[in-house]
Order: structure tokens, then sequence, then C-alpha cells
């Protein structure tokens, strides 16, 4: 049986739709990214083609096997998954955007590549809002300040943040991390307003996922990352 990836998308639309509509943000365009971590790419190409434009890598091994055939298919790439300052260069040949920048040092890299390779690259603050420590980003306390100094950087812009919410059913708990973030980006705006930081770029919020989405949508998503509500069961 045929998996039907424009079927799929329209469903998880929707709850995008209603989630908008039950907070008061009908209308507010918020973008889904479709994860693809370990589908090959005729899988990922197919879903692109059935209107899956957005779609985020986790891995720079699999980003150079599906690169290409993701370009081809006029697919937007982001980076979504913890980058190795040694794999930089692969997000710089595939991705329009690298969601998870938490040290200056990975930004640095970023920022000669992208001059190496005469191009400007969009990046996010990844932040750890929950404290897990099994979660990658930064601390609340430390993101505006990472933010500013990788907006300071050439061929980088900062166009928002970034979070993995907490592993949690409780809702509560999770909701009040995504607000966190929300109010993180809200800071860096006024700043900016201000003229005290150069982040008026820095609008996105990409937190949610498949079982959250609702729920990052209510505190201020600005884009959430669906994986298998979208591309079914993992391959093993």
């Amino acid at each position: 049986m045929t998996w039907d990836y424009a079927a799929r998308l329209t469903e998880v639309k929707a709850r995008i739709h209603a989630a908008e509509a039950a907070c008061g943000r009908a209308g507010a365009g918020v973008r889904l990214l479709v994860a693809t971590k370990f589908w090959g790419p005729d899988a990922v190409v197919a879903a692109v083609r059935a209107g899956a434009t957005l779609v985020g890598e986790s891995r720079m091994q699999e980003l150079e096997e599906k690169g290409p055939a993701l370009l081809g298919a006029g697919a937007r790439v982001h980076v979504i998954g913890q980058l190795q300052r040694n794999k930089a260069a692969t997000a710089i040949r595939y991705a329009q955007c690298v969601q998870t920048v938490d040290s200056l040092a990975l930004a640095e890299r970023l920022s000669r590549l992208s001059l190496e390779a005469e191009r400007d690259l969009e990046v996010m603050i990844q932040v750890n809002v929950s404290g897990e420590d099994t979660k990658a980003g930064v601390n609340d306390a430390e993101a505006l300040a990472l933010a500013s100094a990788v907006q300071g950087l050439p061929g980088l812009t900062v166009t928002g943040f970034m979070t993995i919410g907490l592993n949690s059913r409780e809702e509560a708990p999770v909701r009040a991390g995504y607000a966190r973030l929300r109010d993180i980006r809200d800071q860096a705006l006024i700043l900016s307003e201000r003229g005290s930081m150069p982040l008026s770029s820095a609008w996105e919020l990409s937190m949610g996922m498949s079982n959250d989405l609702e729920w990052a949508i209510a505190e201020g998503a600005t884009m959430v990352r669906v994986g298998t509500a979208v591309m079914g069961r993992r391959p093993a």
C-alpha cells in the first residue's frame, strides 16, 4: 500500500489550523516542518512533492545522501539536530537554516564557511527550556547574549529561537517551557527596537512536535516540527 503523504499533510495542517483558532491565533500562519530523520531520498522527495516543502534533517551523514535530491525537488532544508563543527560544511551545502546553534564556536564556524561559499545562512538559537541533561541548547540566561553575538557574525542572520519541549504528558510544565522561549524572543525584539541588540529579524519560534503542537501553538509557536504523523513509522 502506498503511503498517502498528501492526506497526512492535510491532517496535520488541519490540527495546526484548529490549534490556531482555539487559542485566538486564527490565520497566524504557523508553518509545518516535516522531520525526515532515517527516511531515504525517495520517501522524502515523495513527501516534498506532496507538499512538504519545508523539511528538517538531524544527521549530517543522511543530509549528504539526501541533499541533492531534496534541493532538486525544491525543498527548503533546516538542520534540526545537534550539529558538530566538523560537520558544518554539509549544512552549508544543503541547508537554508541551522536551528540548533548553541555555542559561539559553532556559529563562528558557520560564519566562516558561509563567507567561503559566498552565501548567507539563517540560524536559530537553541535554548534548553526544560533543563533536562539529555537536551542540547543554551540555558535561558545565556540565550540573548548568544543571539546578539551570533547576529554580529558576517554571513549569518538570526531568525529566532528553537527548543525541544519537556518530555512530559502534563500540559502545564510543557507549556511553561514554551512560554519561556516566547518571553526570550519577545525580549530580543524589544531590545532590538530600543537599539540595544541587532535582533529585529529574530521573530521565529520553532517549538512543538506531533504530541504537543497544540500546546506550542497556544504559547506562540511560528513553526512546529512533525515527523511520524506525516512520514509514518520510522524504518527499522
